[in-house]
């Protein structure tokens, strides 16, 4: 009915009521159709079945030319279309979230289809160079003979991935949309890194063969056996991986000599709408790039105020530039540059997540299921990766979540940042916030998958807070590594906005970072460089997480001694990754019936 005339919807609303019955058999009806829907996409993309848990299609990798990206583009309007003959009135109120949650993904994935040619398919951060391999290393499990062939047939696969990815790069360079200058060498290196060890030239061995000879290794089958599938692996990569990274080093070599030193979003076609559409988009909010700026100021400045107070606290004297520039140098603050400070550093970082998990029933009353690792990024990524990052366990099988921090330059993982890092991260952030979601039987697979950058970083970042409420961050200098990454959310609000609005250069943005955090040189940069390749992204933060923390203000003042911190919790995360305005509306719900 919501594509009918308004007198219409009122007259037929005015007169129209449904029993709890109907409205549970339609909203069974209509998670037959959500269920339907997913299924179709899932066998659309053979990786994202690995990503999962299943291994259907396990000797396939996606498509990735234009044609297909058009079939998805038809499938979307024609999803929305059948979604609107549903009777949205007719549905029990959680059939109406994933109504509504449904209808977003698929109105911003056809919206997005204007701006297919705006990123960068190859950066420093991600691309298919480096998440071609890392999905085999990391998602391409081998329990049998026939998990390792199809590990093969997959190296085979490369050729064809990469001569479609090429064709969308080299029609980008035919508009004009180029990466900025920083990211070719950085492309170069990861792809050699990956063509380095045999089969290739180089000592000791590549990172995929390296990787399929271990996971052959364990199966329980005949030496003879074992090697016959090493030999295959090595010859694929001979064959089908080391041209197609060849043809991809030269282009990018070629392409070079064209580069653009900015590369703002403002500068290309159409800069300041995509740009606008990009906050919208992270954010899930109206907030315009001036908004958003100021809003970073100002929480800069109050970060810098708190800073200051654990300066007194620890009796340092001098100016805060003082204080972080001591941070920054101070040997103490770092585990060593050597293997036994890496090993170190991921002893400690288990721990803090060991004693969180023993501590997490006071702060919440669902807890996730899945284990959790804490890994070192991989060798032939970590120069260019970023700090740290997390990933998922599947909706199917038991894969564990993995909480990545690169040791690439130990001073980038300054010992008093430890503790907040492994609480976005691992417990109670991501893992917490992911695996909760892919857990929840009772919802539609669509939203047990996927999300909102504004929902999971701002999880992510209320989950450094909420220890320090509950007796953790004991070391002030801990309290002020929570703070520095707090500050450093905040100053990403300005410097995004900085570099795709204000037409900032890089140099100005690393400028204003080293004036305004303790952060290491290494790490400004690679942060400058991240926002520029990926607008908007880095200002969901700070944002997602005022908004948490303004709807936990509101429900405690609401709901006084009636306030139950794990109730909330649950609130904000048993629904699955939602916009802002819809976690608004379901907090609100639930002090309404709460109170």
């Amino acid at each position: 009915m919501r594509f009918l005339p308004f007198f219409l919807v009122f007259l037929l609303g005015a007169c129209a009521t449904y029993t709890p019955e109907q409205k549970e058999e339609n909203t069974k009806k209509l998670n037959a159709f959500f269920e339907k829907v997913f299924n179709e996409n899932v066998k659309r993309y053979p990786t994202w079945q690995t990503y999962i848990g299943l291994k259907t299609n396990y000797d396939k990798l996606n498509n990735n030319t234009e044609e297909f990206d058009k079939e998805s583009l038809e499938l979307a309007k024609k999803n929305l279309e059948k979604l609107r003959e549903f009777d949205y009135e007719a549905l029990t109120d959680q059939g109406k979230l994933s109504y509504k949650l449904f209808e977003k993904r698929v109105e911003d994935s056809i919206e997005g289809w204007k701006w297919r040619y705006h990123g960068y398919p190859l950066n420093q951060m991600f691309g298919y160079h480096s998440g071609t391999p890392s999905f085999m290393i990391n998602m391409h499990r081998v329990s049998s003979v026939k998990d390792a062939e199809d590990y093969i047939s997959r190296l085979k696969e490369f050729k064809r991935v990469f001569k479609e990815n090429m064709a969308h790069v080299k029609k980008q360079k035919e508009m004009g949309i180029l990466p900025p200058a920083f990211v070719y060498d950085k492309v170069i290196s990861d792809s050699q890194n990956i063509i380095k060890g045999f089969p290739f030239p180089g000592e000791g061995r590549s990172p995929l063969y390296a990787d399929f000879r271990k996971k052959v290794g364990e199966l329980k089958i005949s030496d003879s056996e074992k090697a016959r599938l090493r030999r295959e692996a090595a010859k694929a990569l001979g064959e089908y991986v080391r041209p197609v990274y060849d043809e991809l080093i030269a282009f990018m070599k070629e392409a070079k000599k064209e580069k653009k030193d900015n590369h703002g979003a403002w500068s290309l076609p159409d800069g300041e709408e995509y740009y606008r559409w990009r906050l919208k988009r992270m954010t899930t909010t109206d907030m315009t790039p001036s908004e958003v700026h100021e809003f970073g100021l100002a929480e800069v400045d109050r970060i810098h105020g708190e800073m200051r107070e654990i300066m007194k606290k620890v009796g340092f004297k001098g100016t805060l530039q003082d204080f972080f520039k001591h941070m920054r140098t101070s040997e103490k603050f770092v585990y060593p540059d050597n293997q036994a400070g890496r090993q170190a550093y991921l002893k400690r970082a288990r721990k803090v997540i060991d004693d969180m998990e023993k501590a997490l029933p006071k702060m919440f009353s669902t807890l996730p299921k899945a284990p959790l690792k804490v890994k070192a990024v991989e060798a032939y990524r970590e120069k260019s990766a970023g700090i740290a990052f997390y990933q998922s366990p599947p909706l199917f099988g038991d894969r564990p979540g993995i909480y990545y921090v690169n040791l690439y330059d130990m001073n980038d993982v300054p010992k008093y940042k430890l503790e907040g890092l492994a609480y976005h991260e691992g417990l109670p952030g991501h893992h917490m916030q992911n695996a909760i979601q892919s857990e929840l039987t009772e919802l539609p697979k669509f939203r047990r998958t996927g999300g909102y950058t504004a929902y999971g970083e701002g999880w992510g970042l209320y989950s450094e807070l909420l220890p320090k409420e509950f007796g953790f961050y004991e070391d002030p200098y801990s309290d002020f590594g929570r703070l520095s990454m707090e500050l450093w959310r905040a100053c990403r609000l300005v410097t995004d906005t900085g570099l795709h609005y204000k037409k900032w250069s890089r140099e100005k943005g690393i400028d204003y970072l080293t004036k305004n955090t303790a952060n290491a040189e290494l790490e400004i940069m690679k942060g400058i460089e991240r926002y520029i390749v990926n607008p908007g992204q880095a200002t969901a933060y700070k944002i997602g997480m005022k908004k948490i923390l303004d709807l936990r203000s509101y429900a405690k003042k609401e709901l006084g001694d009636k306030f139950d911190i794990r109730a909330f919790h649950d609130v904000i995360l048993r629904s699955g990754a939602v916009p802002l305005d819809v976690m608004e509306e379901l907090v609100k719900t639930w002090v309404h019936e709460s109170a």
